[in-house]
């Protein structure tokens, strides 16, 4: 990739996607074409069209999708796929049609079977029944990988794709309803923080900044400490809890958005469109933990010293997700932000925002 190249970045806004710029940015690129959902919707295909033509990228990173945890998937299934699908259909036909040297797909660690051995080959894919909870979104994801194959095996296409683990860091989705498990950990374990403190002015700022169910910190106290209760995180008496789903059993691996947006960018100059599959490529750290574990880290690193819940009514989602990494570590590429270094980067960038 020349330095001057003209890289598209769809969904350059989001947690993965500005990484990927910074990350870019810090090798030396500097052409970067990026649009905001008001300026580009890629839902309309239309408007797709007329984008590429304009501006003719020479490489495409395709990091917008329709994302969320556990919740969100489960509530939201016709939007997922649907949203999904007609993103990655018009970015990768439209690449084909004005010649893109290369398109990075990102997919999600969920297209496996929730049952596959552990940890989890790229050759697992389409081996098994998909986790019910974000099924549609895993096959959004699916079907990305394989028009990113069928385009290269009928069209010479270099599109490839990059599987990533559970993924953290700065610009994540600290929504209660709609985060993925550690950023709701994060502010859950904080908020309880402040209870336990009796500081609502940090609550109310918190609130100000994200409101949750509507609510927020302009609002009374009361209206305050329920939806807290609603959303997991409260009070009685002088004792706090935080209240999470599920038995805290399943194992998770994750990965600082920050070494993901490296490997990304290690595959882009190091890695093309192989004639054999499966061509997709899984990014890790090769380590997992039970979401109890990661709880208590988060809770020692947080500072909150009130008590854990478990909601064993609520689901667990998969039971494990532990991803295979020999691929790209053989490549050459190794991750470099440990899980607990990441988490206090991630609680302090919070905080300080």
């Amino acid at each position: 990739m020349e330095k001057n190249a003209k890289i598209y970045i769809a969904g350059h806004l989001g947690m993965v996607g500005s990484a990927i710029k910074r990350n870019l940015e810090s090798k030396g690129f500097t052409n970067f074409v990026t649009r905001t959902l008001d300026e580009l919707n890629l839902l309309v295909e239309a408007d797709v069209a007329r984008f590429f033509a304009e501006e003719k990228p020479e490489y495409v990173v395709l990091a917008a999708a329709k994302v969320g945890g556990i919740v969100a998937n489960n509530t939201y299934r016709a939007q997922f796929i649907y949203e999904n699908l007609m993103i990655q259909n018009h970015v990768i036909h439209q690449s084909y049609l004005h010649g893109v040297k290369k398109l990075l797909f990102l997919g999600s660690s969920c297209i496996y079977p929730r049952l596959a051995p552990q940890p989890i080959k790229e050759e697992y894919l389409l081996t098994g029944i998909l986790e019910p909870t974000n099924e549609p979104y895993a096959i959004a994801k699916i079907a990305g990988i394989k028009m990113c194959e069928s385009y290269h095996a009928q069209y010479g296409c270099n599109f490839i794709s990059i599987m990533p683990t559970n993924l953290y860091g700065q610009n994540d989705n600290y929504d209660l309803e709609k985060s993925h498990v550690l950023p709701a950990l994060i502010r859950k374990m904080l908020l309880g923080k402040y209870l336990m403190e009796g500081k609502m002015d940090a609550i109310r700022a918190d609130l100000n900044k994200l409101p949750v169910g509507g609510v927020t910190g302009r609002d009374s106290e009361a209206d305050i400490l329920q939806i807290l209760q609603k959303y997991g995180v409260g009070k009685q008496e002088n004792k706090v809890s935080v209240t999470l789903w599920g038995t805290g059993a399943p194992m998770r691996e994750f990965l600082h958005v920050d070494d993901m947006a490296d490997a990304s960018v290690y595959l882009l100059m190091h890695y093309d469109a192989p004639d054999t599959l499966p061509s997709h490529v899984n990014a890790g750290c090769g380590e997992d933990q039970t979401i109890k574990e990661l709880a208590g880290l988060v809770k020692q690193i947080v500072g909150f010293e009130g008590n854990i819940v478990w909601d064993e009514t609520k689901p667990d989602g998969t039971p494990r997700k532990l991803l295979d990494v020999t691929r790209l570590f053989d490549m050459g590429w190794k991750p470099s932000v440990s899980l607990e270094a990441g988490i206090k980067r991630v609680v302090g960038n919070y905080v300080n925002k």
